[in-house]
């Protein structure tokens, strides 16, 4: 109990958080007292600068004088400074102290300005502002103008009372805490976002990592199927940080990191959660690019800060996603970046200096690990490497029963000829697949998800929906007919091959306006026989030389497959060894084995060329065996076409009663194996008599004993007798 409490703590203590937002609250109220009290200074020392350089300062007594000898036009009362602002009246002659006199005068258009006289003798105007100081009330200061003789004096502004200064301040006030308010959510809203600031401001430096608990994340090994080989890694490390003492007493240490490598979609992000969900310890999640910031010296520093807080509330567990953003070897060969070096550095510095009594333990996932530099893969850094490659036919079916989980399944729903067919996909591909299938079945009006949606949801995944609104011309459908039906007979009538599930010439979403579905019956490993390759390329040739067979042309339906049947023509060569010219010599090397899988050339010019021309012999040959049994079973591929053009889509097993001469609406499994019976082959073993004790001879039966005569007598000669293939080889 106490460790759950303590762990679901912030690192701030209880409390950390109220306490946060009061000292940010009252850090924004100073910053805006600050600046309006600094922005008033500002605007009332440029008004005073402004009134002195242009206006005239007279006594309180003087104005009164000026009002009873008439010479006042007009009065402004100014309430923001409790001035009274004076107009007097035209011809009104002022002198200032250097003795030049100003005489206000109307001007033509209206305006008034006061004239003198230059050093030159020349008329200048200048705009003059007399003020005074009010003493009076502005009660008193009316009814002395309106007791006034003669011209009336005009009061072009009336008084208004001062505003309270305690609420003229706070009026002044708010503008800036709204300005500084809405800076403030804005620099948070970029922080959170990972887009740092403006020279520091928003968070520049500080750790973007995500701190899941075990409530939050939710996933345990119950959630991760087909990865038993990883979890059984992952455990010993689980268990470590349970119970460190049972290994620190025989002087074990704490492994410092694990490196999960595999293609994307294999779960390495997934088994990362369901690792801290086991060990029910804090969980720090980040991805590689988060480091990297246009500032240099801001990834290194969130290395440090992320570091600092695992360390506070160790044991706990550092997860990075996609770890080759920062982690790429340190060469010059494709131009330096100072910024993602110097991160790199500070993650080894922070790795080496990690305190294995600690318990802070550094994950990490990537599907390009041959980009990584070697001192990052280092033992004392990464000391384990766990591959999290694709699930056999055990993980797949494992995976699906994960995912299906929540799914309402109906009884014939068989989830291992599921997993037989969907060999090479990752568990990504099984959780789309599996919502593609109840998503079908919710479209239906279905209340359960049948096998028929499983195995539709499979083809919605590599061959798209289905075109209902695309048109074929009787041609074209006759050419796309024979061209699938070719693939389906020399599938069928070759050995190494793949049962024929499917065959359909409906239109397809993914350019294909048909295909031929094979799925294997047991799961198979990496490991392919050239007799298996060769059947391969044989079966992708079965389309163009049924085109060409047949309907006599040749059309770009077969440009993918021509595509795969030369890729692993050209594996074969370059690296399977399965080439008579180059034999057992390696042309090419894997560069990207996780992602597309692609090779480079090791080998001169004149050797990649002398390649091509040993991949064409071997096309050469597959094409000229789907050649001949196009020809040799013309007569079944012209009832099995009539049948497709008619139904547009028919299985493998319908195919074969047709085949057969059965009719195909009889069929009781559709999707039943085509795979034909194979004569059993005798293994050499059985040839073979090996050895291994001395035999003696049989003691005789007593009758020979009682007749020795009758062993010397000669024996009539036998009948003859085939001779066994035994006794030929050993007496030729």
């Amino acid at each position: 109990m106490d460790q759950n409490n303590n762990n679901n703590q912030k690192p701030g203590g209880p409390g950390g958080g109220k306490n946060s937002n009061w000292r940010g609250f009252i850090h924004l109220i100073c910053w805006a007292v600050l600046l309006a009290v600094l922005v008033n200074y500002a605007a009332t020392y440029m008004t005073s600068m402004g009134r002195q350089a242009s206006s005239v300062e007279m006594e309180y007594g003087e104005f009164l004088t000026m009002l009873d000898a008439g010479q006042v036009s007009a009065v402004d009362f100014d309430n923001s400074e409790s001035i009274l602002i004076i107009t007097p009246v035209d011809g009104y002659v002022y002198t200032d102290k250097e003795g030049t006199a100003f005489t206000r005068t109307t001007l033509k258009d209206g305006s008034s300005a006061y004239l003198f006289t230059n050093a030159l003798g020349q008329e200048q105007a200048a705009s003059l502002e007399f003020f005074t100081v009010r003493l009076q009330s502005y009660d008193a200061i009316v009814e002395h103008i309106r007791s006034l003789e003669g011209e009336p004096v005009r009061i072009n502004q009336d008084y208004q009372p001062p505003m309270s200064p305690i609420l003229l301040f706070l009026v002044n006030l708010a503008p800036f805490f709204i300005i500084i308010l809405v800076m403030s959510l804005v620099m948070n809203w970029m922080a959170k976002k990972g887009m740092g600031g403006i020279g520091g401001i928003g968070g520049v430096g500080k750790s973007n990592a995500k701190v899941y608990m075990e409530k939050q994340t939710g996933v345990t090994f119950r959630d991760v199927a087909g990865q038993d080989e990883a979890k059984e890694s992952l455990t010993e490390i689980i268990d470590f940080l349970h119970n460190p003492g049972k290994y620190t007493e025989i002087g074990a240490k704490l492994p410092k990191g694990a490196l999960l490598v595999g293609p994307p979609g294999t779960g390495k992000t997934l088994l990362a959660k369901a690792v801290a969900g086991e060990a029910n310890v804090p969980f720090f999640s980040i991805s590689g690019s988060d480091f990297v910031e246009m500032f240099v010296g801001v990834g290194a520093s969130r290395v440090r800060d992320l570091f600092k807080e695992a360390s506070k509330v160790a044991p706990c567990i550092v997860f990075i996603d996609e770890i080759d953003t920062i982690g790429k070897s340190r060469d010059n060969r494709m131009g330096g970046n100072d910024e993602r070096e110097q991160t790199l550095n500070q993650l080894l510095a922070e790795m080496d200096g990690f305190d294995p009594t600690k318990g802070v333990i550094l994950l990490a996932a990537t599907n390009r690990p041959e980009v990584l530099d070697q001192a990052l893969l280092r033992p004392g850094r990464f000391d384990r490497r766990i591959t999290i490659d694709r699930p056999n036919l055990a993980g797949r079916i494992a995976t699906l029963e994960v995912h299906t989980r929540n799914i309402k399944l109906g009884e014939d729903v068989n989830l291992k000829k599921v997993a037989l067919a969907t060999a090479g996909c990752v568990g990504a591909d099984l959780a789309n697949l599996v919502n593609e299938a109840a998503l079908r079945a919710v479209r239906k009006g279905r209340k359960l998800v049948s096998q028929e949606d499983m195995l539709a949801a499979f083809e919605l995944v590599i061959a798209g929906t289905e075109k209902k609104g695309s048109v074929l011309t009787e041609f074209e459908k006759k050419l796309v007919a024979y061209h699938e039906v070719g693939h389906a007979m020399v599938a069928y009538k070759q050995k190494n091959t793949e049962p024929v599930q499917k065959i359909t010439i409906v239109p397809h979403t993914q350019g294909s306006l048909g295909y031929t579905l094979l799925m294997p019956e047991e799961d198979k490993t990496e490991l392919r026989t050239k007799e298996e390759l060769m059947a391969k390329i044989t079966v992708s040739m079965g389309g163009r030389a049924a085109e060409e067979v047949v309907m006599d042309t040749m059309t770009n339906g077969a440009s993918q497959d021509i595509q795969d049947a030369t890729n692993v023509a050209r594996n074969m060569v370059a690296m399977f060894g399965m080439s008579e010219e180059f034999g057992m010599m390696a042309l090419a090397s894997r560069r990207n084995q996780y992602l597309d899988g692609g090779y480079g050339m090791d080998c001169a010019q004149d050797t990649a060329a002398r390649m091509d021309k040993a991949v064409k012999v071997l096309l050469d040959e597959a094409y000229k065996t789907a050649v001949e049994v196009i020809k040799e079973n013309r007569d079944d591929m012209d009832k099995v076409v009539a049948y497709l053009l008619e139904k547009e889509t028919l299985t493998g097993a319908e195919m074969v009663a047709i085949i057969e001469g059965r009719d195909p609406a009889l069929v009781e499994n559709p999707y039943a194996s085509t795979r034909r019976d194979t004569p059993e082959i005798e293994p050499a073993a059985r040839k073979v008599h090996m050895i291994s004790e001395k035999i003696t001879a049989p003691e005789p039966p007593p009758e020979a004993e009682a007749a020795p005569e009758a062993e010397a007598a000669p024996e009539p000669a036998p009948e003859a007798e085939p001779p066994s293939p035994e006794s030929e080889e050993e007496n030729p």
